[in-house]
């Protein structure tokens, strides 16, 4: 059920029998040559959707822009601060704990929101708003992931070019495939990433020329439909597993007690 297709009636009776939403993000950066700077957050709304779709469960409009500071170089990347997106992202999530909401899936697409959208739970855990929880569809089926690809990539490789491929195929630059990999790093190894123990870059064009990893040319529609249904799979029985829980065992737990003999 997408919330912004509903009335205010409509969804008076969900909440009368229902508690549960996703919520969308991901972000609009550069994705190489091949890819539209909207992918992450074309994946996670498709996802999210999807879902929605399958269950009956809420599903809301989509952050399109999310942390991304470290794409800049990069013509189009556009991001928000980390204090400013963790501030909107919780302010937008206790609105539909305003209209009875208790329980929220961050479905994320983005490598960048992670650790912010953990802290906007645990925020919302700790206050005892709501449950929310931070989902990222490619760590739901790594096996998957690693059986399809032998340089899968962490941004802009072969497994978020085929789910483009499945989702938007009108919006991948087919023919830049191969300039794709040959332009980025095919295996990021650790000699990219550290000296003696530091992790020494901040930004993606500092270990990729033209900002992807991976093998782009691996990448085919047939195996972003395994992805995307494997993915799917996997956040609706998130989703119903979350909603048959208690919203007591959800919340943080109380203080321990006092150790024997203590004086309060």
């Amino acid at each position: 059920m997408y919330i912004a297709d509903q009335t205010w009636p409509e969804l008076g009776d969900y909440v009368a029998e229902s508690s549960l939403a996703v919520v969308p993000l991901g972000s609009t950066e550069q994705h190489g040559p091949h890819l539209p700077l909207a992918t992450d957050h074309l994946i996670a709304e498709a996802l999210a959707r999807e879902a929605a779709d399958r269950t009956g469960y809420l599903c809301t409009p989509t952050v399109n822009v999310g942390v991304s500071p470290h794409h800049r170089q990069f013509h189009g990347t556009m991001w928000v601060d980390p204090p400013q997106f963790r501030d909107y992202v919780e302010s937008l999530t206790r609105n539909l704990a305003y209209h009875g909401i208790d329980r929220v899936v961050f479905v994320n697409a983005h490598g960048g929101n992670v650790q912010h959208l953990r802290e906007v739970g645990r925020r919302l855990r700790d206050d005892g708003t709501m449950y929310a929880i931070e989902w990222m569809w490619d760590e739901s089926i790594p096996d998957l992931v690693t059986d399809l690809f032998d340089h899968p990539g962490p941004h802009g490789g072969p497994k978020e070019t085929s789910m483009i491929m499945h989702i938007a195929r009108d919006l991948v630059r087919e023919g830049e495939l191969d300039s794709a990999r040959d332009g980025g790093v095919v295996d990021l190894g650790d000699d990219h990433l550290r000296e003696h123990g530091a992790r020494t870059f901040y930004d993606a064009i500092e270990n990729s020329g033209n900002g992807v990893f991976g093998d782009q040319t691996d990448a085919s529609p047939e195996a972003g439909e395994e992805l995307f249904e494997a993915a799917a799979d996997q956040l609706v029985r998130l989703l119903s597993w979350l909603d048959d829980q208690p919203i007591d065992d959800l919340l943080a737990p109380v203080h321990v007690d006092p150790q024997p003999g203590s004086r309060r």
